[in-house]
């Protein structure tokens, strides 16, 4: 008999505890789903089992709250297929789709190999094939809500990793229910009525999606007309739902098919108030009560206690194959597809979470009996590592800093800004003498299209400066002075093609005001003396490549760029570098040691633009990268430095001798496409 005083008090400790956990796992910086099924299992036999717990969540009293939970599931399920936006995938199907595929089989085949390996101790000789065919889906499965909150927190949605990652996800999904779907179609299949009833997924599927769909498009011109979501008008959506549901149910598919395939034929089309009311309506009820209920029952069913060593070795394999396979399939499969590899990387990361979807998937399987208590505690654990190390290892390979990087590079896109690689040039002192210098910025910038050139110039205050005065100040005179000379420059790299902007003003402390300056403009490239005050927390700081020259090093490279240099103060007497630098058809000569793809590829550009030999000087990496070079047509060798050479070293904190360049990496840099690198230095670059 139900005791409803009971019940009342479940619902109030499993509410209160999940609310509770769930906001402790987003002040962790995890999905609030972790913390409701942690909920759940810390009330469920794994800890207060052998104390209070059974009296409170005895066997009476877990149907009532499976059938809340149940309740929550119809209704979050069609949150889902109704969420589920195919624009996701358009102009990235191949990309969405291959990656999809990649995470999709990769771990399904190894889920397969898993299964058959253990599936003696856990299922009976006439559940092999749907516990096999179950194992992969479970192994394949990524949590798309989960995931979706994951980019929204960081913002990533706006940029195209963000976009390609929930496009793949939702393939994903699709291929995750359909094979969930042919699973339980075969482990309900045991007698002949279930046989007959499985049969008829494809008629209910074509009446769902050419009938169903547009009498439910009807539902756009009555909203119109009612100007509001009317209660009779949400009746129909539930009662719709509610039969979809029951019918799969009916026919041994999970009711869980049903709600999601009624939440996708859902009208779209002129639909957006309509649907964004009934989400207003249903997320709340479902997402604040009931959907926390169906986690949190799902942990009650899991019990630590009763795992041995043996259990441990099997969990380790689970956590090998779920996180192996997934990374490995995606990353392969976006490789494939020629993604860069950092962005690959993330990807892979992110298709890893499984949270939401895989309790989902794992509470079918348990309720169909394809999996046992064991194994169903094991695949939960799993589906929480998995979810949980997602944020962290996302942030060490896509740190924050990228993130903002490529928002901004998408919101200058979008605003059909034409300057995409904008050049900092900081001019100091008098800006007439900085002409070679702004003629370095100048090939910099023209040697990626379409660019912008900063030209800014911060002047101290002068000494014993007037409180009040009349007429121009000296001070003005000294910054109108100064913006002519800009302006007289900034005519010269017009002239050769790209936008120029000029910033003038006085400061009180340049080297306290100059990283704050570069953090504002948020450039590209940066381009300064090695000795302007500043330059530390602008090298320190900067997630941009910063360009520090000398005096001699910039009068012979005013017409070559350079991605990033500073000079090598002391590395030789000021002759021999001015003679170096001056010297017109001397080769490059670039240290490629650790770290040095940045050095590489500045003097790649130096060899290029100025029709210039390379050396590469250093090991087996060295010579390798000659090599790759000469193949790709560049007059590379590798050896000792040439006598008058121009030196180019990575800057790793050490001195190299004889150097005049040192190339320091921006932050998180990308290793370096030497065939792309080439390619793009030999492409014409458009002149006004």
């Amino acid at each position: 008999m139900l005791h409803v005083d009971l019940l009342l008090l479940d619902l109030v400790i499993v509410l209160a505890a999940a609310r509770l956990l769930g906001a402790v796992a987003r002040r962790l910086g995890q999905p609030p789903v972790i913390g409701e099924i942690v909920a759940g299992i810390l009330l469920g036999p794994t800890l207060l089992g052998p104390l209070i717990g059974d009296q409170l969540f005895g066997a009476e009293m877990r149907p009532p709250l499976q059938a809340l939970a149940n309740v929550g599931l119809v209704l979050f399920m069609f949150v889902v297929g109704l969420e589920l936006d195919q624009k996701l995938v358009r102009g990235k199907g191949r990309i969405a789709v291959t990656v999809a595929l990649g995470s999709t089989l990769v771990p399904f085949v190894l889920g397969c190999v898993l299964a058959l390996g253990i599936a003696g101790d856990h299922v009976g000789g006439d559940r092999t094939l749907p516990f096999v065919l179950f194992m992969g889906a479970a192994m394949s499965a990524t949590a798309f809500p989960v995931l979706a909150r994951i980019l929204t927190d960081r913002g990533m949605q706006r940029i195209s990793l963000g976009g390609l990652s929930l496009a793949a996800a939702a393939v994903i999904d699709v291929l995750a229910w359909t094979v969930l779907a042919v699973v339980v179609g075969i482990a309900g299949a045991g007698d002949a009525e279930g046989q007959w009833k499985v049969l008829l997924t494809v008629p209910y599927a074509l009446v769902m999606f050419l009938v169903v769909r547009p009498l439910l498009a009807r539902l756009v011109p009555a909203y119109e007309k009612a100007g509001r979501l009317t209660p009779s008008l949400l009746s129909l959506v539930l009662i719709g739902l509610i039969g979809s549901a029951w019918a799969t149910e009916w026919m041994h598919v999970h009711f869980i098919f049903g709600a999601f395939v009624f939440g996708a034929v859902m009208p779209r089309e002129g639909a957006e108030r309509l649907n964004h009311e009934i989400l207003e309506r249903l997320e709340q009820l479902a997402v604040l009560l009931l959907l926390p209920m169906f986690f949190v029952v799902a942990g009650l069913n899991v019990n630590l206690r009763a795992l041995d060593l043996s259990s441990l070795g099997t969990l380790a394999a689970i956590l090998a194959v779920a996180v192996g396979g997934k990374l490995l399939g995606s990353y392969a499969a976006a490789r494939a597809q020629r993604l860069p590899n950092r962005p690959s990387w993330a990807m892979a990361v992110l298709l890893n979470t499984r949270g939401l979807t895989e309790i989902v998937i794992l509470t079918v399987g348990l309720q169909k009996g394809v999996l046992d208590d064991e194994l169903y505690s094991l695949m939960v654990v799993m589906a929480l590592v998995t979810t949980a190390m997602t944020g962290p290892l996302l942030r060490r390979i896509y740190p924050d800093r990228r993130v903002a990087r490529d928002i901004a590079e998408a919101e200058r896109a979008a605003l059909g800004v034409a300057a995409a690689h904008r050049v900092l040039t900081v001019v100091p002192g008098s800006p007439a003498e900085q002409a070679p210098l702004v003629d370095l910025a100048s090939v910099l910038a023209r040697a990626t299209s379409p660019s912008e050139v900063v030209l800014a110039h911060l002047r101290p205050y002068p000494q014993g400066r007037l409180e009040v005065g009349s007429g121009l100040s000296s001070e003005l005179a000294e910054l109108a002075e100064t913006l002519h000379d800009l302006e007289g420059l900034a005519g010269t790299v017009r002239a050769h093609g790209p936008e120029v902007r000029v910033v003038s003003r006085f400061s009180g402390d340049v080297a306290a005001e100059l990283p704050e300056l570069v953090t504002g403009a948020q450039p590209d490239l940066v381009v300064l003396p090695a000795d302007v005050s500043g330059y530390a927390g602008i090298r320190d700081g900067a997630v941009c490549r910063v360009v520090t020259v000398s005096p001699a090093a910039a009068s012979g490279l005013q017409d070559s760029p350079a991605r990033t240099a500073a000079t090598s103060p002391g590395s030789a007497d000021p002759a021999a570098r001015t003679s170096a630098a001056g010297s017109a058809t001397g080769p490059i000569a670039v240290h490629h040691g650790s770290g040095g793809d940045a050095a590489a590829h500045v003097a790649l550009t130096l060899a290029l633009l100025r029709d210039r030999p390379l050396v590469v000087v250093g090991g087996g990496r060295a010579s390798a990268l000659a090599q790759r070079l000469a193949r790709l047509g560049v007059a590379a060798t590798s050896g000792a430095v040439p006598a008058g050479a121009l030196v180019v070293a990575p800057d790793t904190g050490t001195a190299v001798d004889g150097a005049h360049l040192l190339v320091r990496a921006e932050q998180d840099a990308d290793p370096v496409d030497w065939a792309a690198a080439v390619s793009a230095l030999r492409a014409p670059v458009p002149h006004p």
